[in-house]
């Protein structure tokens, strides 16, 4: 085997890691608020839902975006598929930056502060 053919291979082993984790994560997710609304914690099992499966796709877009830069470093090192590479990894740090805040509430970079009784 060549070194670009186990590239491929390591890229799509990213892949199918990353859209596991998104779809296992997200059927645990359903699963465990089903669990909580049969248990009759209605208002609970939504939010926790809604947590998890955040949470899962972060970490899936993390190791998609794993694919995506070893796909551009190794296999296709052109100025194109840099392009392309930094598109995806705005849009998808974009959607990731989203999540987080609203999953958590408040910006990244605001989290230690939030028990330490500062206001600014």
């Amino acid at each position: 085997m060549h070194f670009e053919e186990w590239m491929e291979l390591v890229v799509k082993t990213f892949e199918v890691a990353g859209v596991a984790i998104l779809a296992v994560g997200s059927i645990a997710a359903l699963v465990g608020a089903a669990m909580s609304v049969s248990r009759g914690e209605r208002a609970s099992a939504y939010k926790r839902a809604r947590h998890d499966v955040g949470r899962a796709i972060l970490l899936g877009l993390e190791v998609l975006i794993i694919a995506d830069i070893v796909q551009t470093i190794t296999i296709d090192p052109t100025l194109e598929s840099a392009v392309t590479l930094a598109l995806i990894v705005v849009v998808r740090t974009f959607l990731s930056f989203s999540l987080e805040i609203e999953l958590d509430g408040t910006v990244p970079w605001r989290k230690g502060r939030r028990g330490e009784g500062r206001t600014d």
